[in-house]
């Protein structure tokens, strides 16, 4: 196999083209070779991203984003290997607040809240002072209409927010934010924030949840029928150390239970909320799945969501790395 060639850039309708002429995301397929059988080709898949790591790496540094189609990947197992092949150190999820399932290996189901519902934009646990580096997203059903994972660069949103709104955006920046929410006894599916405090702890016992929410630096209040959980004061803007850009690292809109405020107390300015979710309707990428679609994004350049699904079925698989 001469996986120098095993990759070949495609462009798609929905890509956007940065300053630098970089298309986001990135678009990889395979060069086929005729005669090889699906299970040769996952081999040689598997085998060209070991080997073409470094390169893949920089190729996701200068897009944000990377979307692997028509590769051979047919199953949660399929997608598993993909990742170790990978070898990126593994995420554990604790302290996490939308409910997810283990599937195989280090697949998880991506969120289990009602497929109608979108989900706002977000970065992966920037509630968290640990966050994962790297996210996998596999399309195992491809959906009938709708339920894309739409994906934003966030140094473009930390831009045009400092434009219209630069007095918030320094506050942002001198002061941090604080996230509180609320977590009942039990999980809650109707919600994409809906995980228990014994979900997001990994145990039944609260004495057990106040110890690893300490570690997380997060405050429990134990309620009737749950706790209330308050972060301690977190980056909302953070540097891409790679790239040298700022990114709007938080999770302002995310427009569940949780209320978010400015590290000093003070509210998040509605009018900032508005416009901060237009520009990201502006410079949002959404690119309809198709089965097999691996993508890889990452957490700290990139936010991403989940449009409404408009026709059943659908079924994305998660993978966070460290």
């Amino acid at each position: 196999m001469a996986t120098g060639k095993f990759f070949r850039d495609i462009e798609l309708p929905q890509q956007k083209s940065q300053d630098n002429g970089v298309l986001f995301p990135a678009v990889l397929s395979p060069n086929h070779n005729t005669g090889s059988t699906a299970v040769e080709e996952r081999h040689d898949f598997e085998e060209a991203i070991r080997v073409q790591k470094p390169w893949l790496e920089s190729l996701l540094q200068k897009s944000g984003a990377i979307l692997f189609r028509g590769f051979p990947v047919t199953t949660p197992s399929d997608f598993n290997n993909v990742v170790e092949a990978f070898s990126y150190a593994e995420f554990p999820y604790l302290g996490g607040i939308a409910t997810r399932t283990k599937v195989v290996g280090r697949v998880y189901t991506a969120n289990e809240s009602p497929l109608h519902m979108g989900i706002p934009f977000h970065h992966e646990m920037s509630y968290a002072r640990d966050f994962p580096t790297k996210l996998f997203f596999f399309c195992d059903e491809e959906p009938g209409e709708g339920g894309e994972t739409p994906i934003v660069l966030s140094h473009i949103i930390y831009e045009k927010m400092k434009e219209r709104h630069p007095e918030f955006v320094m506050q942002l920046e001198e002061h941090g934010v604080t996230y509180t929410d609320f977590a009942s006894d039990e999980n809650d599916p109707s919600s994409f924030t809906g995980r228990s405090w014994k979900s997001i702890f990994k145990t039944n016992d609260k004495n057990v949840a106040e110890e690893r929410a300490a570690k997380l630096e997060v405050k429990v209040e134990w309620t009737g029928n749950g706790a209330k959980l308050t972060s301690a004061t977190l980056p909302a803007i953070r540097l891409d150390k790679e790239s040298s850009r700022k990114t709007w690292f938080n999770s302002l809109a995310v427009g569940s239970d949780a209320v978010v405020e400015i590290g000093n107390g003070d509210p998040v300015p509605d009018d900032a909320v508005e416009d901060y979710l237009k520009i990201l309707e502006e410079e949002c990428v959404a690119i309809p799945w198709k089965k097999g679609d691996v993508l890889l994004i990452n957490n700290l350049m990139v936010l991403h969501g989940r449009r409404p699904l408009l026709k059943p079925p659908r079924r994305i698989l998660a993978s966070l790395c460290k």
